[in-house]
């Protein structure tokens, strides 16, 4: 896991406006991804979240870009979860939400949680999905991180 080594972040999320886009493929991880950022965001005191969903985690990056350059929002979350099959596809997918999420992001200067799972199997998914028994809460920290990390921004 990779869970290993993760550092403790609390954010002061107090007066942002966040986005959540998240993936319909695999509910059950997607309920998981989804509940955990939710707790992150108010955790760090963000009332001002919008949510969308999109069909698969390819469509990740072109929703990000349409919110992104929405000045309403400080940060963004992407959410999805990728399992490997038997065919090339797997690669395709998480290569392209990786580099469109990237270039997004860079391009805009709105930080994106990356909470995107890409996983050899259903398990480790769930594993990573913040669910009961989960070893890892990869929604909420992918919330964390984008707070943070326009927390971040700011001063520059």
């Amino acid at each position: 896991m990779s869970g290993s080594g993760a550092p403790q972040v609390r954010v002061d999320g107090t007066g942002m406006r966040v986005a959540v886009v998240s993936a319909s493929w695999h509910d059950e991880v997607m309920v998981g991804l989804r509940a955990g950022a939710d707790r992150a965001l108010a955790q760090a005191g963000v009332d001002l979240v919008d949510w969308v969903r999109v069909p698969g985690s390819f469509e990740l990056p072109v929703a990000c870009a349409r919110l992104a350059r929405d000045a309403r929002y400080d940060a963004l979350v992407a959410l999805g979860v990728v399992v490997r099959g038997g065919t090339p596809h797997f690669d395709y997918v998480c290569q392209a939400a990786t580099q469109g999420l990237t270039d997004v992001t860079v391009s805009t200067g709105i930080p994106i949680g990356f909470g995107v799972l890409t996983c050899d199997d259903e398990q480790q998914a769930l594993d990573r999905a913040g669910l009961e028994g989960s070893q890892e809460d990869k929604g909420h920290e992918a919330a964390t991180a984008a707070l943070a990390t326009a927390l971040v921004l700011r001063g520059y």
